[in-house]
């Protein structure tokens, strides 16, 4: 036990070099430039308060990137992770500035700093990532899962070679006495597709022998997950209802929209300006495209986005979404659609209020209707109102399975808050540059539902 504390005040002690590196960089900046020109004074509580402030900025933006997540990332997601933080946090910093003094500030100061944290992240990233491969040896792991259709969703699991080592896979056990047997010498366990009843005795069983266990979950362990928690009848109940949103987020949410959606069509109107003609002058046709999509409660309303495809993209009357080197796709379209330009429009239906900042994205009605026939429960994302990022475009991709959407979307739906929302659209800066987050579906489908994904569901 001493020897597992002391290895996490190891690397907690290396976060914190990080941060105080980081800090480092920006004091001087600040002491040096800015500090005489805002007249806060040489090294007093106003500047001590400035570098607390920057840190308190830093250490919620590193936890919002998984900029620390040391272990579980590769060197490279570490680095790009750290610079995220780093950067978002010297803008958010001028901006600061800006309103607190009325005076735009010089960003040069604070582009050579980002330059410095740049080099200085490059080396803490491998030097905190040989440090943790020295100290830390993979978790020899199991899989327990059902079928092997279930069994290739762990693909993934290749990626952290460092932090799992599989080395046995127990397929479709049928009592608890079975499972223990394989799991001698096994530190982590990822479970999917078993009996309920078989799981809970499972979780029991991790729990007691202090075996780390990973579950994927139903929809319906999704929903329980965001239930309340009641006392009736003298025992404990969970009470499971229909998202009812308060009257003050309502209004909260809806400002945000209204604020964020204007000033961010203010900012961006060069980059819209500069696609339009593109657009245009790529094959000569409309620079937008508008396309039904379901938003709350089944309502229809009409998507605005730059025209990524040609013209005749769908003149065989078949929905369908785009899949790897779609040749429907425009070459200025393969641009925008990799930076996700082709969705700012839509800036223009969270004005209107068609849409929202933060929510489950809006499927076409026809795609949805064919979810629903594998799927009844895909309905259930229709509790709130369409988002121009969510919870499922965050952590999956364009080609992740709808069922798995949908457990996303339910998770956001369980929590959904201003500080949630506000988390979600940091998060989103994040895989904005990720390829992997536009990957399209296989060529001949018509939607993400994949034959392995209708034998699992």
């Amino acid at each position: 036990m001493y020897e597992r504390i002391g290895k996490r005040l190891l690397i907690r002690l290396m976060k914190l070099v990080n941060m105080l590196g980081s800090a480092y960089l920006f004091w001087n900046a600040w002491h040096y430039y800015y500090s005489p020109r805002f007249r806060i004074g040489q090294i007093g509580y106003g500047e001590i308060l400035v570098i607390l402030v920057y840190c308190l900025i830093q250490l919620l933006l590193n936890r919002t990137y998984n900029a620390y997540d040391i272990g579980s990332s590769k060197t490279w997601p570490l680095f790009y992770s750290l610079c995220l933080a780093d950067g978002v946090g010297l803008v958010i910093y001028i901006l600061i500035m800006w309103i607190g003094w009325w005076d735009i500030p010089n960003p040069f100061p604070l582009m050579a700093v980002f330059a410095a944290q740049i080099v200085w992240n490059a080396v803490w990233s491998i030097a905190v990532n040989k440090l943790y491969l020295r100290i830390h040896k993979p978790k020899r792991t199991a899989i327990i899962y059902r079928r092997y259709q279930e069994l290739t969703k762990f693909q993934e699991i290749n990626n952290y070679k460092t932090k799992f080592q599989v080395v046995r896979y127990i397929k479709n056990p049928e009592n608890l006495k079975e499972i223990k047997q394989e799991l001698k010498g096994i530190q982590a366990v990822f479970v999917i597709g078993i009996d309920a009843t078989l799981r809970n005795e499972l979780t029991e069983y991790l729990l007691d022998t202090g075996i780390v266990g990973y579950f994927v979950p139903h929809v319906g362990d999704v929903i329980l997950a965001g239930a309340r928690n009641m006392h009736l009848f003298s025992i404990p109940t969970m009470c499971v209802s229909r998202a009812e949103l308060s009257p003050e987020y309502l209004l909260m949410k809806r400002a945000m929209d209204i604020i964020v959606s204007v000033c961010a069509l203010f900012v961006l109107s060069p980059v819209m300006a500069i696609t339009a003609i593109a657009v245009k002058c790529c094959d000569g046709g409309p620079v937008f495209y508008k396309q039904a999509r379901l938003t709350k409660d089944r309502k229809v309303f009409q998507i605005l986005k730059f025209r990524s495809m040609y013209v005749d993209a769908e003149k065989d009357g078949v929905a369908r979404l785009a899949s790897r080197d779609d040749d429907r796709v425009t070459p200025v379209g393969r641009v925008i659609r990799a930076c996700r330009i082709d969705e700012l429009p839509q800036l223009f239906n969270i004005l209107a209020g068609s849409m929202t900042l933060v929510g489950p994205r809006p499927e076409r009605p026809e795609i949805a209707e064919e979810y629903e026939k594998e799927m009844p429960s895909f309905a259930l994302r229709l509790q709130v109102k369409a988002g121009l990022t969510g919870y499922a475009q965050i952590y999956g991709r364009y080609n992740t399975q709808p069922y798995d959407k949908l457990k996303m979307d339910l998770l956001y739906i369980n929590s959904m808050s201003v500080v949630q929302d506000i988390h979600l659209m940091f998060k989103t800066v994040k895989i904005l540059f990720l390829r992997d987050s536009t990957q399209g579906v296989s060529q001949g489908q018509t939607t993400a539902v994949r034959d392995s994904w209708r034998m699992d569901s």
